[in-house]
């Protein structure tokens, strides 16, 4: 057993306290960043929008959104410097994490020249990256004056393409790549990231949103009933894009099934598996029981069953599902390396029949999302047969 434990680490390195903590910071950053202001962006300002008569209901959930929105461009410059000190700490030979922390450092490291047979230098890329970077944090950041709340969506939306921007940018090579395939895991990746991050930021601003529930009004179910309608479609195309990139990037470093728990890099790969299995689960819930119960009191005007359901069992679900999001960001820092090149794999090679598989998969997939609304909407105009099946005492 112990052999075996051995030949199963062969090639894996457990990456050092700092570089977990600093991966992990930088993606919560952008999950702050980029979720939350797709979100505002796509349920919560159409809903305000759409809403009328609530104006003291639009009032408190614009302030609420406006601090949330702001702090979020807190953290993600916090997180993208402790990020590019991760990245100097690294470059070369190394260096001790609290050495390239020194603004001299991380200077000689952005004005390094390019190598040979680069169109640029790394550090122009990284220069123009935190540049954008700290313009995305601005603009949040200048949210937290009054003054400035009251042009809150031209904030959130000029903030929304540069927040975007931070991980694209990132994501350009100095290099040429080799191939189609190289190019494939660029645009993989960044919808792998992209997606995730709205998923699971989208989730937090909303459920964190949900806590303002004490200053609404009778009738904010309403309102809180279309953001989570309008949200459920975006969180469905982020699953969508989330299995189809990760399908492909498993695939790329995962040879077969059995090196999911023969080797420690498959092992944080299935980690994280089971864990966004468990978010769609809850997703399930959501899409299943609790929208279609939404849906019926909606129909019925039921404001009472309404404002108990949107905002005190909805949030607990998506409570979970948070929890759940943060643990894959905590398991995203440890997966270095390849479970291939810990197996002894050959690398991986697409070809026309790999392509042929992915199409299939993933027109597989958008079947069942197309099934899956549709359930959901065939759920919702079911007549409930119980006698109080939308009132508060049955939930």
């Amino acid at each position: 057993m112990q052999l075996l434990h051995l030949a199963a680490s062969a090639g894996y390195t457990t990456p050092p306290l700092w570089r977990v903590l600093t991966k992990a910071g930088y993606f919560i950053g952008l999950t702050g960043a980029i979720g939350t202001t797709v979100t505002y962006a796509t349920s919560v300002r159409p809903a305000l929008r759409a809403s009328t008569g609530r104006g003291g209901d639009t009032e408190v959930l614009g302030r609420r959104t406006a601090g949330y929105l702001a702090w979020a461009g807190v953290v993600l410059l916090v997180a993208g410097y402790f990020q590019l000190a991760g990245r100097v700490a690294r470059a070369g030979k190394g260096m001790p994490f609290g050495d390239a922390l020194a603004p001299a450092r991380i200077a000689d490291f952005l004005t390094a020249p390019a190598a040979k047979g680069a169109w640029v230098a790394q550090g122009t890329l990284y220069v123009v990256q935190n540049a954008v970077l700290v313009l995305a944090a601005a603009t949040l950041i200048a949210l937290f004056l009054p003054r400035a709340r009251r042009h809150l969506n031209a904030l959130a939306l000029t903030a929304l393409p540069l927040s975007l921007a931070v991980t694209l940018i990132a994501a350009i090579p100095a290099t040429a790549p080799k191939d189609a395939q190289k190019v494939l895991d660029l645009v993989f990746d960044q919808v792998h990231i992209t997606s995730g991050v709205v998923w699971i930021g989208g989730l937090a601003f909303l459920a964190a949103l949900t806590t303002s529930r004490g200053r609404l009004g009778d009738g904010a179910g309403l309102l809180w009933a279309d953001i989570w309608r309008r949200y459920s479609l975006v969180a469905l195309v982020c699953v969508g894009a989330v299995l189809t990139s990760g399908l492909w990037l498993t695939w790329k470093h995962v040879g077969a099934v059995s090196q999911l728990w023969t080797t420690t890099y498959g092992l944080f790969v299935l980690i994280k598996i089971l864990l966004v299995m468990a978010m769609m689960a809850a997703g399930g819930v959501n899409q299943f029981w609790l929208m279609p119960r939404i849906a019926r009191a909606r129909a019925q005007d039921d404001t009472s069953s309404l404002l108990h359901l949107t905002l005190r069992h909805f949030p607990k679900v998506v409570w979970g599902e948070v929890a759940l999001g943060i643990a894959v960001l905590a398991v995203v820092p440890f997966l270095s390396g390849s479970a291939r090149s810990e197996a002894g794999s050959p690398p991986a090679v697409s070809d026309g029949s790999v392509f042929a598989v992915g199409a299939a998969l993933v027109l597989t997939l958008g079947a069942s999302f197309y099934i899956t609304v549709r359930t959901s909407d065939a759920l919702a105009r079911r007549t409930p047969t119980g006698p109080t099946a939308t009132t508060p005492a049955s939930t």
